[in-house]
């Protein structure tokens, strides 16, 4: 069987798909990952074949129209994720061509999608093959799916289509318990935490009297949420804690000489399930790996659409947030302090760990995927 799955965005959108493309390629699978130029790296750390088909980055996508214009960012948060989805939308729209030109050449099976990849139910209709749809976090706002399909308008015309194609099959790894009450029935899947690694050191992986790790994701950059990132650092240095940044290499020697801590591409998946806390943007996949390895974690949100799956987790009990502006040295120390101290945060965070490990893991899906074929 040949899968051709299909993300971009960032190297965040490859982490969440790459569980279950190393259990069809362990299954004897070809598999091959089509995606932008800036997910390229991290493709190839996940030893997947990849094909580039954009060299645009997403935010370009996002923060300009076809026509290369800026788009004024809007402050209401209905119409950002309106904006988000129109960027996703712009983003398909540019990666249809190419993926129709390398299907032509190397013909898949099934075509797996990256939550908002909407060209991969495109591609699918135009070859008549399944279209499986994958999440990469704990749920996207519906808005984004709607704006997207706006912004295709033209696209789905010309290919006879009334709206974005549904998938055949969805692939959930959203934990049930904080699962939107509204989202469509769907196959869960257990999240693995996914991320490039590198050469341990000790201090990854054994546990001091207390760490925190504090993240902005995965594209921090002057400029790009590193303001963001060095004020939360600057809220919780004085806590009685180890502190540790996750952040890209490119900024993490630069933010290690400015801060005193240990700063760069950390290995999340050894590094976080020996922290007492993770403090974080709400990123989807920051989000669940803290989940999957029962940690609290302290939320600040950076983008509208990271508000509702955050109330998800604060709601189970596993989480805090602070809404931008709320969150003053104060309130952030006190907030970590809470979460360090009561005992809940820990026991409801190693519930819901419990919870994703019953999900069936990426080799049971896959025979499900196969039963499409």
């Amino acid at each position: 069987m040949r899968i051709l799955i299909v993300t971009g965005g960032s190297p965040a959108t490859v982490f969440p798909l790459t569980p279950l493309a190393t259990a069809a390629r362990l299954a004897g699978h070809e598999v091959i990952v089509a995606s932008n130029a800036e997910t390229m790296d991290a493709v190839a750390a996940a030893g997947l074949a990849g094909v580039c088909v954009s060299q645009v980055p997403i935010r370009r996508h996002i923060t300009t129209d076809r026509a290369g214009a800026l788009i004024d960012v809007p402050e209401d948060p209905e119409a950002h994720m309106r904006y988000i989805g129109h960027g996703f939308g712009r983003m398909a729209a540019a990666y249809l061509d190419p993926l129709s030109a390398f299907a032509a050449q190397w013909r898949p099976d099934v075509v797996v999608g990256g939550m908002l990849t909407f060209a991969a139910p495109l591609l699918a209709n135009r070859l008549g093959v399944p279209y499986v749809r994958h999440s990469w976090d704990a749920g996207e706002p519906p808005v984004v799916d709607v704006a997207a399909g706006q912004e295709l308008r033209g696209e789905l015309d010309r290919l006879g289509l009334d709206g974005i194609p549904a998938p055949d099959m969805w692939i959930d790894i959203c934990p049930p318990s904080v699962r939107p009450a509204d989202a469509p029935d769907a196959q869960p899947m257990r999240y693995i935490p996914w991320n490039p690694q590198r050469t341990l050191e000790p201090w990854m992986y054994v546990k001091p009297a207390r760490r925190v790790c504090i993240t902005a994701g995965t594209k921090v950059a002057p400029g790009y949420f590193y303001d963001y990132l060095v004020e939360l650092v600057e809220k919780v240095k004085d806590l009685d804690a180890e502190i540790v940044i996750a952040a890209p290499d490119a900024v993490g020697d630069e933010l290690t000489g400015r801060l005193g801590v240990r700063t760069g591409w950390v290995p999340l998946d050894m590094v976080v399930p020996r922290c007492d806390l993770l403090v974080h943007h709400g990123g989807g996949g920051t989000a669940l790996t803290g989940m999957a390895c029962g940690v609290p974690q302290l939320v600040i949100p950076n983008m509208p659409k990271l508000l509702a799956p955050t109330r998800r987790l604060v709601e189970y009990g596993t989480a805090t947030m602070l809404l931008p502006g709320e969150d003053t040295a104060d309130a952030v120390t006190e907030a970590c302090r809470d979460l360090l101290d009561s005992p809940s945060y820990r026991e409801r965070a190693r519930r819901l760990a419990e919870e994703i490990l019953m999900m069936p893991p990426p080799a049971e899906v896959l025979a499900q995927v196969e039963k499409l074929v």
